[in-house]
């Protein structure tokens, strides 16, 4: 693989890389944009997401327009939970309405595995929807890229 190719930081994580991937995950996720988040992804990348098992870059992109499809005006945190060698343990949560205009917020965790150009090769994702009020939404930013001013995960109780 060339270094054009390669998705840094690469494994073995230290503690500030690993963080940095999250962070570098999360910016992907809030983009919406399936296709620029599959190429995080190895080709033959295996996902479990809820009761869903893609493989593979397309099938992992399908899922993602899926998602978004319902998921609307979707904002992410992710925040580092745990880290040793190629992976990484996430904890995350994200807010989104339906097209019925009911206000969700999703909480998960997510297991990553990565080969040795950084790009990750397996991610276990569990998660559970708690229907939220709109006025108890705490994700406020415009859609994209959460500030770096705006509260982590930890910061905002969750």
């Amino acid at each position: 693989m060339t270094a054009a190719e390669q998705r840094p930081p690469l494994p073995p994580f230290t503690a500030e890389s690993a963080a940095q991937k999250v962070r570098l995950a999360e910016d992907g996720w809030n983009s919406r944009d399936p296709d620029r988040v599959v190429l995080a992804y190895t080709p033959d990348t295996v996902w479990r997401n809820r009761a869903e098992f893609p493989v593979g870059r397309d099938q992992a992109r399908a899922l993602l327009q899926r998602k978004w499809a319902r998921e609307l005006d979707y904002r992410l945190i992710k925040e580092l939970w745990a880290f040793a060698g190629n992976r990484i343990a996430v904890r995350f949560a994200y807010e989104w309405h339906d097209d019925s205009g009911h206000w969700f917020r999703s909480y998960g965790n997510e297991n990553w595995e990565f080969d040795a150009d950084g790009l990750m090769a397996r991610r276990f994702a569990s998660i559970n929807d708690m229907p939220i009020l709109a006025s108890e939404r705490k994700f406020h930013w415009p859609l994209g890229r959460r500030p770096d001013d705006h509260p982590g995960l930890s910061d905002l109780g969750l």
